[in-house]
This record gives C-alpha cells, structure tokens and sequence, in this order.
C-alpha cells in the first residue's frame, strides 16, 4: 500500500502541491494526466523518495520511503541506459549496486529480459538498439528489482505510435502478472484509459487531483483500444479534463 499523507512539495519558494492526499492498493495503477508544468512529475519524485516533502509523509507498506529504495522502480522518458555497457549489463546494473551476487543478478537479468522479449538481445550494446528496443530494457531493468513501487514518467511519449501501442500492450501484460502499486504520468488520454485502474487530472496552482475511475479497469489493452466503451471513456475524460481546467 502506498500512502502519500497531506504532503506539501516545491521547490524554493515555488509550492508545486499543497496537502496532498492519496493511497493506492497492490494491483492498482494511477494514471495521472494534466498540463505541461502542473506537478506530475514532481509528484513520481517525491513518491520515489527523490524529493522531500515540506509537510507530510510518504509510505510504502508502512514505512517511510527515501531515496535510493529498493522497493521504489522509476520508469523515464528517456531511457538512462549507458552506451558502454551491453543490454544484459543494463539490466543488471541495479541489482549490482545494491550489492546482488553476480550470479543472482545476472539469473534476474535473463528473466526480466524474457519477460519484455529482449533476452535474445542480451550481448548487444545499447547503441544498436531501436528506441522501442531500449525502452523494454529500460523496463527490464527496473523490473529486475521486483520493486514494490512503479513509477512511470511519460515511458512511451518519444516513440512512434504502433511502437508505443506494442509497449503499452506489454505494459499492461507486465502489471497483470505482478501486483504491485504503479502511478503512471502521461499526457496520453487514450494511455491513461487503456492503463489505468483509476485516472488523476490534476490541475491548479497549487495543484491539486480530481480522480475519475476508470469503466475500462480490468480489460486488456489490445482488446480495449477497439472497443465503442474505450472510445466513450476517452471522449469523456477529455470533457472533464477541460471542465476542470476552465474551471
């Protein structure tokens, strides 16, 4: 369980959210969408630890998370891998700096690279990689952590569209198969219907968030995306996006 408590956050003397209040259970996944500069990110930052809150606290299972947590995956736009090393090193990167033989973590490696299709890929160096390619190791590699927490920063916004649709569709796979408390940020509506178990506009200076849940909670992505309810869902969450901005 994830409890983020009347949490105040900023930077300087610029307050970003105020109060701030919400919890998620394991197997739940918070898709949060809003405009450019509102907080969403600030808002994976100080639920990973990164940022320390002015007031209030940040618990995972009941205790306090801080920087550099294991049981905290973070998930960026841009992927964070290092060019000199291989795919199967990338992966194993994490496990490595948190003192994982070498044997244990290169048997965690192979399987989250099984698990995003990459495993044949493991000797390859990341400069001859696709960026589609590089974001499954991305994910790899925070996958290999088992984290307790995932916390998705725009993952898929720099690819092209059938690639971002394959990732969100392993995506979704991937979270069925563990349960875990996930937050996704987006600018996607369409990512945040198929993705997310309940959806968090937020909006404000300082911000705020309004939860809308999610009719098509539950369904697969692939089989979602065609569907008249996803499209009825879209539609409406895009009219109470713009309600609450004009408000």
């Amino acid at each position: 369980m994830l409890r983020i408590e009347r949490c105040t956050v900023g930077y300087a003397d610029q307050t970003v959210f105020s109060d701030l209040t919400l919890a998620a259970a394991p197997g739940e996944t918070l898709a949060v969408v809003g405009p450019s500069g509102c907080g969403k990110s600030t808002l994976l930052y100080a639920a990973a630890g990164l940022l320390a809150p002015h007031r209030g606290t940040v618990a995972l299972d009941g205790q306090p998370v801080a920087a550099g947590d294991r049981r905290v995956g973070l998930v960026l736009q841009q992927y964070g891998l290092f060019p000199w090393f291989s795919v199967l090193e990338n992966v194993a990167l994490g496990l490595r700096l948190h003192g994982v033989p070498r044997e244990e973590r290169v048997a965690a490696a192979y399987a989250a690279l099984d698990a995003v299709g990459m495993q044949q890929l493991a000797p390859r160096f990341i400069t001859t990689l696709s960026g589609g390619q590089q974001q499954r190791v991305a994910i790899a590699r925070t996958w290999a952590m088992q984290p307790r927490l995932l916390l998705m920063d725009e993952p898929f916004s720099a690819l092209d569209a059938l690639t971002r649709e394959s990732l969100q569709d392993l995506l979704c796979s991937l979270l069925q198969g563990r349960r875990m408390v996930s937050i996704l940020v987006t600018h996607s509506i369409d990512e945040a219907v198929l993705i997310g178990s309940r959806i968090g506009v937020m909006h404000g200076h300082p911000a705020k968030i309004t939860w809308v849940d999610n009719p098509l909670s539950g369904r697969t992505a692939d089989t979602a995306r065609t569907s008249p309810e996803f499209f009825a869902a879209v539609a409406g969450l895009r009219r109470r996006f713009a309600e609450l901005l004009h408000a």
